[in-house]
């Protein structure tokens, strides 16, 4: 496995991709609305493989041909939801080299002395957290967590991972009782999270993995339990690149490619809707973004429950991959306009495609909505991963700022549900605005103009 102590800056490095396509073959492909191959998107995500950078004459027909197909397909409305995010741990012994969000589990144990900046929320914590949210009108709690080696889905998993004879390096687990904080279990807090008729989106195939680790559990049946605990839909995250010569460099501990799309199946299996995400700009090159769409497109061929595809920039400044020198930066603004746009062209199968303010910022975000994209996040309220691995662009977003941003450039702003089954299109001049849709609101605004966010203003919506 590798880690952050034996990374080798020389031993990362891709072939250039090359194709049998030309540029132009694939551009006139995506305008006449021929489903695009891997070649054809590679093609795209390039400009031409046939010349080193990106040629801005080539960018801008792609980008222009992709709103344009934004237009078509989902028309000029931008949606966002009223959400909060929260975190249960941020304990984790998984060793993902471009993640700054963990801290080491041996930390959080009982015995332990090592300092950390690092938490863990017991349920009725969580609980309390979505209570005070619901009161501000949120309908959307997002949870994301670390692997705790102590989270186990339920008792009866619990006793199975404590049969093992070297139960921590055998499947990763240390009984509660081993740290200062017990997690509970995964049902506990899907319980406690899922209250006031929110919508819980939660457990990713990583952590689906983690609730059936050292077991023989289907995907199925582990998301047939946690919906009946009150789990609503599943992010598509833990994906990065599904392509698994890179995830042997950024994230050798965690699942393979085929592990990913598996629990994906299985939680659509169990009646969920599950979104589509890709973190790219690390050691990756376009032709590995083009092969991880076709994974994507290629499941909701067989499935048909993917609501969004969301991309997500890696952000550097704090990771591993950075300050062993692997990495000198993240990507650069004419490659997320690319991933937008070429998203847009080739997932003919995925309605929406995501914009990040969190990510970006406001005004890159906004960008991003021309190339293509057509939903800008959420309120959030709180936002540790990105934060933490250096991101500088807020944790928070009031209804205001969305109208305001959205009329802009010439938009409809829209708040939707988080199925995006139901909408509410906004008027800009019936303002100040609120969240509707959640079981608490009443269109009041969530918190008062300018108490966070904003490009380069991380604050917290807790200041």
């Amino acid at each position: 496995m590798t880690t952050e102590s034996d990374l080798d800056p020389n031993d990362f490095g891709f072939a250039e991709p090359a194709t049998d396509q030309s540029f132009e073959n694939a551009l006139a492909k995506a305008r006449d609305g021929t489903r695009l191959s891997v070649d054809d998107a590679t093609e795209l995500l390039a400009t031409g493989t046939d010349a080193d950078g990106i040629d801005p004459v080539r960018k801008e027909a792609v980008l222009e041909l992709a709103d344009r197909r934004r237009a078509e397909e989902v028309g000029d409305e931008i949606t966002f939801v009223a959400n909060l995010n929260n975190n249960v741990t941020t304990a984790c012994n998984t060793g993902c080299l471009f993640c700054n969000f963990k801290d080491s589990a041996h930390a959080f144990e009982a015995e332990s002395d090592v300092d950390h900046a690092g938490f863990t929320k017991p349920p009725a914590e969580s609980r309390a957290v979505v209570e005070d949210a619901l009161d501000l009108g949120i309908y959307e709690v997002c949870s994301v967590s670390g692997l705790h080696p102590a989270f186990a889905l339920n008792a009866e998993h619990h006793e199975i991972l404590e049969g093992y004879d070297d139960p921590a390096s055998e499947v990763n687990y240390k009984p509660p009782a081993a740290y200062a904080t017990d997690p509970g279990t995964y049902l506990e807090q899907m319980e406690a999270m899922s209250v006031g008729g929110v919508h819980l989106h939660s457990m990713t195939p990583e952590e689906a993995y983690h609730a059936r680790r050292g077991t023989d559990w289907e995907y199925e049946a582990v998301y047939d339990r946690l919906a009946a605990a009150g789990l609503d839909s599943a992010p598509g995250t833990a994906a990065e690149i599904l392509v698994d010569e890179v995830r042997d460099v950024i994230c050798p501990g965690k699942i393979r490619t085929d592990d990913w799309v598996a629990a994906m199946e299985g939680a659509m299996a169990a009646g969920l809707d599950v979104t589509s995400t890709m973190m790219y700009g690390h050691v990756e090159t376009v032709e590995h973004r083009a092969e991880h769409l076709e994974v994507i497109r290629d499941l909701q061929d067989r499935t048909g429950g993917i609501t969004e595809f969301v991309p997500l920039s890696f952000i550097h400044r704090n990771t591993p991959l950075y300050r062993q020198g692997v990495v000198d930066s993240g990507p650069s603004r004419d490659e997320d306009e690319l991933v937008v746009a070429v998203a847009r062209l080739f997932l003919d199968n995925v309605d929406h495609v995501q914009a990040s303010w969190v990510k970006s910022g406001d005004a890159h975000g906004l960008k991003l909505l021309n190339c293509g994209a057509d939903d800008f996040m959420g309120t959030i309220l709180s936002e540790e991963i990105t934060k933490r691995a250096g991101g500088e662009y807020g944790e928070y977003r009031s209804f205001d700022d969305y109208v305001e941003m959205i009329t802009a450039i010439g938009r409809v702003p829209v708040e939707r549900s988080t199925d995006y089954r139901t909408r509410r299109r906004i008027d800009p001049d019936d303002g100040p605005h609120g969240p509707r849709l959640g079981p608490r609101a009443d269109g009041t605004p969530m918190l008062p103009n300018g108490t966070a966010g904003g490009d380069g203003d991380p604050a917290s919506a807790d200041d």
